[in-house]
């Protein structure tokens, strides 16, 4: 009797002990949210996700088959976002709810829907979908793009997730769908996961990135497909967010990415230090620009890898930046200019800026295929050093009317591009280049191309 009731309590006890906020389920519907498709479901959801914080963390569920409009969602800690397969939370048209800037005092950058600060424990899971409503926020439709609305010192059109010093971050199987500015933003974030998302953006819409990693460290993205207007994934270090520092430990593995600017970019913004990064088993495919550097303010770019990929890019229009360069090394200082936010791209009381050193950086096992080829240079030869490009075999072939023979500086100071340059590995200014195995194959249309300038 005594040994029963032992194992009673001890049961009991055991049950106690493994008892996590993941048990606790806050369904969206039970706090009034309809997800009609028509109805602004925004107070609805935040009273759930409210409801879910104040129990100290849980499961808040989107349910299957519904959609949910909504504007501005502030997110809590320890709770896993969960959105069930055919269910869809829907970006608010209406410009005017958004209204928290995505980039503090400065305004002109885009403002934020779904948003979190200070938080750990979250994540957001399930096979339903995210939509940003892109298109809403467009002006009239373009051959190669969306007009942008004008915009003075403000832009309206909402990020769709962006978390600002975050921890212990996952992101899941869930589809993301266009965005009308930057998808997935993370700022000053730690330890982040990625595996397994759907990101699939407009094309035709200008800034709509797909995963922007700023200022943030250990960050692991795995097995995504990427589609974006601008680029897929990309590394930086903002000024408007300077006090969260470096931007280190980033892999990213096993990818496929379509972009109309740069499929994999490190900058523009850049004004710390980005390193110790690894691109490994990707594929960039229908891309403007395939791997880019583009270092144009006084942070640095230093011990990055990109191994066994396969990079395939051709030319656009010059609303994207970028000229086909499969491959794309540069420090650059940035250009002044009178852009919506042009007073936060120089360091505080200054006119101009300066650009940092890019250095230790290696090419291994790439495959290229493009109307152009690759392309390394820097404002003087000490800003580009110890570039190693080790079996990188290129391609070139042509297969639009743009014309050729010209690589994109943008944005520069001084002339944005170089043209009449026929060579697969163009280095223009640089020390410590190495080219081991590289090898250039041209179809008819490209002969007057030579291997390389050195």
């Amino acid at each position: 009797m005594f040994r029963f009731l032992y194992l009673v309590v001890v049961l009991a006890l055991s049950s106690c002990v493994n008892h996590t906020h993941s048990d606790f389920v806050f369904n969206v519907l039970d706090y009034g949210a309809v997800g009609n498709g028509k109805s602004d479901d925004t107070q609805a959801i935040q009273n759930a996700i409210n409801a879910c914080s104040r129990n100290g963390g849980g499961k808040l569920v989107f349910p299957k088959g519904y959609t949910f409009i909504s504007g501005p969602i502030e997110l809590y800690s320890n709770i896993e976002y969960h959105f069930e397969a055919e269910t869809r939370l829907l970006a608010n048209p209406d410009e005017s709810v958004y209204k928290i800037s995505a980039f503090g005092e400065n305004e002109g950058e885009g403002m934020m829907w779904i948003y979190g600060k200070d938080l750990k424990n979250i994540s957001f899971t399930g096979f339903g979908t995210i939509d940003g409503n892109g298109v809403s926020f467009m002006g009239e439709e373009l051959s190669d793009s969306y007009e942008l609305k004008p915009v003075t010192d403000f832009d309206p059109r909402p990020h769709v997730l962006t978390l600002i010093n975050s921890e212990k971050v996952v992101m899941r199987d869930i589809n993301i769908r266009n965005s009308a500015y930057w998808t997935v933003h993370l700022v000053g974030c730690n330890d982040v996961v990625i595996d397994g998302i759907s990101l699939l953006n407009n094309l035709k819409i200008r800034n709509g990135d797909g995963i922007d990693i700023d200022h943030s460290k250990n960050v692991r993205i795995s097995n995504c497909f990427i589609e974006s207007g601008d680029d897929c994934i990309c590394l930086k270090n903002r000024r408007e967010f300077e006090e969260y520092g470096v931007c280190e430990d980033i892999v990213v593995t096993n990818c496929i990415m379509t972009s109309r600017s740069c499929a994999v970019k490190i900058g523009s913004e850049n004004v710390d230090s980005i390193r110790r990064v690894t691109f490994d088993n990707c594929i960039i495919r229908n891309s403007n620009r395939g791997i880019g550097i583009q270092n144009r303010d006084e942070g640095t770019v230093s011990d990055v890898l990109f191994s066994n990929m396969i990079v395939d890019c051709h030319f656009f229009s010059d609303v994207w930046w970028g000229k086909s360069e499969p491959i794309y090394i540069t420090s650059y200082s940035r250009a002044k200019g009178n852009h919506k936010d042009a007073g936060w791209r120089f360091p505080k009381g200054a006119s101009e800026g300066k650009c940092g050193n890019v250095s230790d950086i290696i090419f291994q096992n790439i495959s290229c295929t493009s109307e152009n080829g690759v392309f390394i240079g820097g404002e003087t030869k000490d800003k580009i050093k110890r570039i190693t490009l080790n079996n990188v075999n290129l391609k070139l072939r042509r297969i639009t009317d743009y014309p050729g023979a010209v690589y994109d500086k943008r944005p520069c100071k001084d002339s944005p591009f170089i043209s009449d340059k026929k060579f697969g590995f163009f280095i223009d200014e640089a020390t410590d280049v190495n080219l081991i195995n590289c090898d250039i194959i041209k179809d008819s249309s490209m002969s007057e191309y030579q291997f390389s300038n050195r």
